[in-house]
């Protein structure tokens, strides 16, 4: 059955091939460090299940001490950018078409085999079937990418590596604020922040309720960088045992708008690199924190409007009781 564990020797294939790039460059100043980091990231994705943890957690250590010492980029030979704009310019509206592709492959996946059975054979992990949807989707748009391009051979590995070299080491980060979000909820962290809200604030109403826990979503988003590892500390210490239990809160409601107001956080501040610091460094725009600055009055407005729908929505006999 297809899970989690295939999905991540899929996802280890682009910092493999990275890791494979870089050791064949022999003019890289960092060319070992860099291949050991992107390497070292690789077995984690396709092995790491299997791997005893005091073993991935050494090599994550070992990451982060290839990382510290600096991660540098090399020049990349690749179509130059004359080539690149008569392509374009000879494409059109087509290139968009891998990219739509990946949206599309997931949602029909998702709807079409939404039990992970295809054909009467249980082939999918149930609870993974949009993800699967989603890594098909990859795999579509990448074969789509190649025949409309027509690339020559070892392109499409070698703008891998430019890309992923000119965002370094943040695009792990999703990866490692989540697992600390999973630390953190096991540790104990939520009911500890749900005792500091209480303290500070009477949460004797749905409405003051609510608030406390979609502007701590946002907060924790902010700190933390990533809505997905706030999630189980917000919720478990607020959201679950006083706006659902205590007021009577629908869970699909509060759950699904606490995580939308934690992505409002996510617009807001720099800890969410792959989101905000790096298309700023793919962009080479000379404002760093351009990107949050345009956002934030959006993610201020949003995170408003949350608060209100869950507020209206989620509690029965209404948020004034």
């Amino acid at each position: 059955m297809i899970g989690l564990d295939a999905l991540g020797i899929a996802a280890a294939v682009l910092p493999g091939a990275v890791a494979a790039h870089h050791a064949l460059d022999r003019t890289a100043a960092t060319r070992w460090r860099n291949t050991g980091f992107w390497g070292v990231f690789a077995l984690l994705l396709a092995a790491g299940p299997w791997l005893p943890d005091l073993v991935n957690g050494g090599l994550v250590l070992v990451m982060v001490a290839l990382a510290t010492r600096g991660l540098r980029a090399a020049p990349v030979a690749s179509s130059d950018a004359a080539a690149q704009a008569v392509q374009a310019s000879r494409l059109g509206a087509w290139l968009f078409v891998p990219a739509l592709a990946i949206p599309a492959v997931t949602l029909v996946g998702t709807l079409s085999v939404a039990n992970g059975r295809i054909a009467g054979l249980a082939l999918i992990d149930p609870k993974q079937v949009t993800l699967v949807a989603l890594t098909l989707g990859a795999i579509v748009a990448l074969g789509l990418a190649l025949r409309l391009t027509r690339p020559p051979r070892g392109a499409p590995v070698a703008e891998a590596r430019r890309l992923v070299d000119s965002i370094g080491w943040a695009m792990v980060l999703p990866q490692m604020l989540a697992a600390l979000g999973g630390v953190f909820a096991l540790s104990g962290v939520g009911k500890v922040v749900a005792d500091g809200v209480v303290n500070m604030v009477a949460l004797d109403t749905p409405l003051v309720a609510t608030i406390a826990y979609c502007v701590g979503m946002a907060v924790f988003t902010m700190i933390m960088g990533n809505a997905f590892a706030a999630f189980p500390i917000m919720t478990g210490g607020i959201g679950l045992p006083i706006v659902i239990r205590h007021f009577g809160g629908d869970p699909a409601i509060v759950a699904a708008l606490g995580m939308v107001s934690g992505f409002c956080g996510t617009l807001m501040t720099p800890m969410a690199a792959n989101y905000n610091i790096v298309p700023a460094a793919i962009l080479e725009l000379r404002d760093r924190f351009g990107v949050i600055r345009v956002q934030w009055p959006t993610a201020i407005l949003l995170l408003i409007f949350n608060i209100a729908v869950l507020a209206s929505c989620a509690f029965p006999g209404g948020w004034g009781r």
